[in-house]
């Protein structure tokens, strides 16, 4: 819809996604347009504005534009996606619009996109336990109501399947009816497109969230718009009808390729690998923008899902995400190929708000002693592995190959949970089944009152 009959037909260059345009008076940023030419309309917004030329990205790309033939329409408005509780159990694409063509009902509002920042003296300071149903990360890096969690996983690893399975039974105990999820998947094939709405729909995650696909063959400027139109939504649920919103991101890494794509287009200096200088700070954005607000029952938790390309954890993307979030869930591609599902590695992920969500009262009283028995005996096992291939058998001790078989029996049975979910006190009876390989005195790190108590 053309709001203001402002048109131009002084378009200087067409490069990539973007039109350079002359003699614009008065553009904002971020201003819609509509781009008028023999093959019909399409959408796009300002980018950027130096004099009277502005600089506008395309959402559908500007394939058979020739710029002679192009009137340039300036909307006055800025990109806005519809909001309303009639959004549970609908698919849209990267745009906000319902994959299924039939607009949903209960319409409250059309919110930007870009949302507004969260003050950081209103923040409150997360403090409630998300149970994912993933052993190695309820027990050991525990996901905490209103914290940005990122999994961090090389290519070919199962980083679909684990967000899938976030989709389907994340939960906070005890405020089931008030749980939502909302599922942003940014540059995927069509295949992967019909792995997560079957997945969702075998399972009825579909009645229970609020789903954006942006594919592959979708343009650049529309996956830039993806997560924060998922993110607009979620502030939406959260903090005005008091949902606690879980917001799973995939894939990043695509994001971030757009977002270097355009970068290039408009021939910026570029930075690390040629991302953008301001990568960061466009990160924070989107990541920022998870939290808890006092006096807000509603919340909003991230877990952006990153592939490292090549396993590199020195990768910007997962470099600077590590940076800005509280912590990272890494997958493991040798426990992947000897466990299978889920292969995470717990030594080295981390959850910085864990002890936030655990202990007395929200999970178990000695939660956090446990976990750090569990780290520490693992991680001697494996170092104990590595002694193994060179002294062999003959030259550990007896308690060492206690060590080996826990280590053992830990990626067995807890590490390796194939697609179930797991309750809290199922993961925490795995465990303890792992630490009777151990003699009593190596447990010294769980108070002697709770030793084998369940």
């Amino acid at each position: 819809m053309i709001l203001a009959r402002e048109g131009y037909r002084t378009v200087s260059s067409i490069e990539g996604p973007l039109l350079f345009v002359q003699g614009v008076v008065e553009a904002g940023y971020g201003e819609l347009v509509t781009i008028e030419s023999t093959d019909g309309f399409k959408q796009g917004q300002i980018l950027q504005v130096d004099g009277d030329i502005a600089l506008i990205q395309i959402f559908e790309g500007t394939t058979g534009l020739d710029r002679h033939d192009v009137t340039v329409w300036l909307d006055r408005d800025i990109i806005r996606v519809p909001v309303g509780l009639g959004m549970k159990g609908k698919i849209f694409n990267g745009r906000g619009k319902p994959l299924d063509g039939n607009p949903f009902s209960l319409v409250e509002d059309y919110r930007p996109v870009y949302g507004s920042a969260i003050n950081p003296a209103a923040r409150q300071s997360p403090n409630n336990f998300i149970e994912t149903g993933i052993s190695t990360v309820d027990m050991m890096n525990t996901l905490v109501r209103g914290q940005k969690l990122p999994v961090f996983a090389g290519p070919g690893l199962p980083a679909n399947e684990l967000a899938a399975h976030l989709v389907e039974y994340a939960t906070i105990p005890g405020r089931e009816s008030s749980f939502l999820v909302i599922f942003a998947a940014m540059g995927i094939t069509a295949r992967e497109a019909d792995y997560f709405t079957s997945t969702f729909e075998r399972s009825g995650a579909i009645n229970h969230g609020v789903f954006f696909l942006n594919l592959a063959s979708d343009s650049a400027v529309e996956r830039i718009l993806t997560p924060r139109m998922a993110l607009t939504v979620a502030e939406y649920y959260a903090f005005e009808k008091d949902y606690d919103v879980l917001v799973v991101l995939t894939d990043m890494l695509y994001y971030c390729e757009s977002l270097r794509e355009i970068s290039a287009a408009r021939e910026e200096v570029p930075g690390r690998r040629g991302f953008p200088g301001y990568l960061y700070s466009d990160l924070s954005e989107i990541y920022e923008r998870a939290g808890c607000v006092r006096n807000k029952k509603g919340s909003i938790t991230q877990i952006p899902v990153i592939t490292m390309p090549g396993d590199d954890m020195t990768h910007p993307v997962v470099d600077l995400s590590g940076y800005i979030t509280e912590g990272q869930i890494v997958l493991d591609r040798d426990l992947f190929i000897k466990r299978g599902f889920p292969p995470v590695n717990v030594l080295p992920s981390l959850s910085r708000l864990m002890n936030k969500g655990i202990g007395p009262g929200k999970t178990f009283d000695y939660h956090r002693q446990m976990a750090d028995q569990l780290y520490a005996s693992y991680a001697k096992s494996i170092e104990l592995f590595r002694l193994k291939s060179i002294v062999g058998d003959e030259g550990l001790t007896e308690t060492e190959h206690k060590y080996l078989k826990f280590g053992e029996k830990f990626e067995a049975l807890f590490v390796k949970q194939d697609y179930t979910r797991r309750s809290i006190k199922e993961s925490l009876s795995i465990a303890w089944k792992c630490l009777e390989e151990l003699p009593e005195e190596e447990l010294y790190r769980i108070p002697e009152k709770y030793l084998f108590s369940d």
